[in-house]
């Protein structure tokens, strides 16, 4: 056993731990805003070809540093592509997190190009992956306006060092006995069930929300805009009809739920029964296994969001959908009511992910994508839509699956919404 001397040294290591990690943080994020701040032109004269076209933002994949740096340079500059073929101010956005599918990816963007009114979308695309093949799939779209951010804390810019996985951090398993006794970085930082951080787990509820508050209060051409922003993944498909229901649903809040907070566009029931419940929707509560596929949010709930902040970024559990339906009803004393189709607009076709990196077959999603649009064409399209069910809207508590125990996430987290 530790005496309580050692036990002191352990607390003060790890709380200037923490302290360094904090500066570095902040340090980096008021290099980004200063940045940001210091000119008024999301794009500038050597951003553009003599047409006024954007240019396409090259990373440099020389060294880490240099990548870091371009990153960080990509995020100021927000070269917007095909502005000048689409100068309207975009009816919808969409904001699509991506990691490292490639094909994946090129079967949203083929179902993208295929959706009806697409020149009308802002499309977003947030990576904390960085490769050129990914940057060149994005790059080479012409249907719409594009955008692309880049989450500037990728434990691929850290691989040896948090928020990477620093190797003087703990063993996923090793006991926090053990651990003190071995002194490894984070020993006093278990998570509920004893586990130490995996830097790859926790990446994408630190990616999710920087890229919330980065969307909503650092992006340019987001600045004026009213309207709902459609959250997607890198393994989704949208429906031909998607802009046209989105539209639809917007209609239907107004004039019968404008109450409901969000939207869900998407389900993950597929198409099954698409035929008799294309023209459905229902109003019910948030619910991180119904809701969490073509969520539709406002800047509104954005702000009640970032109200939750702390909370959000000290829960214990590393999906940032859990921790939603944690924050509904609790720290959101009412909880978030949604407008939800029945018929679902957006399909999800990826087969391997997180926790499944083999067999993934990306051309059998495709087919039977393929297959199942054949059969539901003629449902497409509803001319209006019908409330099915309104179900009772009230908080519901879950069992918190862990995974976020170290403080420096808690630290880091907190840290994308400071205002410096």
């Amino acid at each position: 056993m530790f005496s309580h001397k050692m036990r002191f040294r352990l607390i003060k290591r790890n709380l200037i731990g923490l302290l360094v990690v904090s500066c570095v943080v902040l340090t980096l994020l008021f290099s980004t805003r200063a940045l940001l701040l210091s000119d008024n032109d999301s794009v500038n004269s050597r951003d553009v070809d003599e047409g006024g076209q954007a240019l396409h933002q090259k990373l440099n994949f020389a060294s880490l540093p240099e990548l870091s740096l371009s990153v960080y340079n990509a995020n100021f500059r927000q070269n917007v592509l095909n502005a000048d073929r689409f100068p309207e101010e975009p009816q919808l956005v969409l904001i699509v997190q991506v990691h490292n599918r490639p094909e994946y990816l090129k079967l949203l963007i083929k179902s993208l190009q295929n959706a009806a009114e697409v020149h009308s979308v802002l499309l977003i695309f947030s990576h904390d992956y960085f490769s050129e093949e990914i940057n060149n799939i994005v790059q080479e779209i012409t249907f719409c306006k594009v955008l692309q951010i880049y989450y500037p804390f990728s434990i691929q810019l850290y691989p040896t060092e948090f928020p990477g996985q620093d190797p003087r951090d703990c063993p996923r398993d090793i006991s926090k006995e053990n651990a003190l006794k071995t002194r490894c970085l984070n020993a006093e930082q278990p998570d509920a069930y004893g586990h130490y951080r995996e830097a790859f787990i926790t990446q994408p509820k630190h990616h999710w929300w920087w890229k919330l508050h980065f969307m909503w209060e650092r992006v340019q051409v987001m600045q004026g805009y009213s309207g709902f922003v459609i959250f997607l993944e890198e393994d989704n498909y949208i429906l031909p009809d998607f802009f046209h229901f989105y539209k639809s649903m917007i209609e239907f809040r107004k004039n019968n739920c404008p109450e409901c907070d969000m939207l869900a566009l998407g389900n993950h029931n597929g198409i099954t029964d698409f035929t008799k419940l294309s023209n459905k929707v229902l109003t019910t509560g948030w619910m991180s296994t119904k809701h969490n596929i073509g969520m539709a949010i406002s800047r509104e709930v954005y702000y009640k969001l970032m109200g939750c902040c702390n909370e959000f970024c000290t829960y214990d559990d590393y999906n940032w959908d859990w921790t939603l339906q944690h924050l509904s009803g609790t720290c959101i004393p009412k909880p978030l009511k949604v407008l939800a189709a029945q018929g679902s607009r957006v399909l999800h076709t990826g087969d391997c992910g997180l926790h499944q990196k083999d067999n993934c077959r990306p051309e059998w999603a495709f087919q039977k994508v393929v297959e199942g649009l054949i059969i539901i064409k003629d449902s497409l399209y509803p001319q209006s839509l019908v409330l099915s069910g309104a179900e009772p809207v009230e908080h519901k508590a879950h069992v918190l699956n862990g995974g976020w125990g170290d403080v420096r996430d808690h630290s880091l987290c907190i840290s994308y919404s400071q205002r410096l």
